[in-house]
């Protein structure tokens, strides 16, 4: 008989209706675990796939990553829909239900606290970009010395000029994250992506992400359509689960 673990989603302080027919990781239906005033998001898993080992091979396939993140995600959305929710990272897999009670009482408090702090709150992601590439104003200058000086010249005045954009674009990060920043109860700005990662190729001036009242989400879409500006562009998503705001560190038994 194949061992089975506990794959675990996310805590909410109560049930949500009609998640009876919801599926999750690897088609698994999704099921919950009520203990000391909170319930758990969980499915049950083979531990031939989602066991330690096995995990560390799959972790390297991009597909298999991809399709089970995205799994993840939907549940997680889903519960989201209904309750405020303090979703959990990705492939948290416990050795069963029991494991999982023990984590909803001893980080009771916790749960309970970002529970509290998420509550009517929803998350929104802004990305800005801007096209450091484009060349700035022509300048002519005489050149005093023979062609070498006059390449060094223009090299020197090329490292300069995208020194300067490089300042003036993170200039403008700080103005656009400190605007909506203003709006938002919490905000926290990620890493830029890679260029490779966006599929973009202009730079990523600023990956940040909000946490905003419900009440004041179209305060909140005004600003960011207010800070639309010639040169920069803006991308919003959202809204999400509160992702970047439940910062708590659970780790199954993996």
């Amino acid at each position: 008989m194949t061992d089975t673990g506990t794959y675990l989603y996310a805590v909410t302080s109560a049930p949500s209706p009609g998640i009876e027919d919801l599926r999750g990781v690897a088609g698994t239906p999704v099921r919950t675990i009520p203990c000391e005033g909170l319930v758990a998001y969980v499915s049950t898993v083979s531990l031939d796939d989602f066991g330690a080992e096995p995990l560390r091979r799959s972790m390297e396939d991009l597909d298999w990553l991809g399709e089970t993140a995205g799994a993840h995600h939907h549940v997680v959305e889903e519960v989201a829909d209904r309750t405020p929710v303090a979703p959990v990272r990705l492939v948290t897999v416990y050795r069963g239900d029991e494991q999982v009670k023990d984590l909803l009482r001893n980080r009771h408090d916790d749960f309970v606290d970002v529970l509290s702090t998420v509550t009517g709150r929803r998350e929104w992601g802004v990305k800005a970009y801007v096209d450091l590439s484009a060349p700035g104003p022509a300048q002519t200058a005489p050149s005093l010395g023979g062609p070498g000086t006059a390449y060094l010249k223009r090299r020197q005045a090329g490292l300069r000029s995208r020194e300067e954009a490089w300042r003036q674009a993170a200039m403008q990060a700080e103005r656009l994250h400190e605007t909506l920043s203003s709006v938002a109860v919490a905000s926290h700005r990620h890493r830029a992506q890679d260029p490779e990662l966006s599929g973009r190729t202009e730079a990523m001036l600023l990956n940040g992400a909000y946490l905003v009242e419900s009440t004041r989400d179209d305060e909140f879409l005004k600003t960011v359509d207010d800070l639309r500006d010639r040169g920069v562009e803006i991308e919003l998503t959202g809204p999400w689960a509160p992702y970047s705001f439940t910062d708590l560190e659970v780790r199954g038994d993996g």
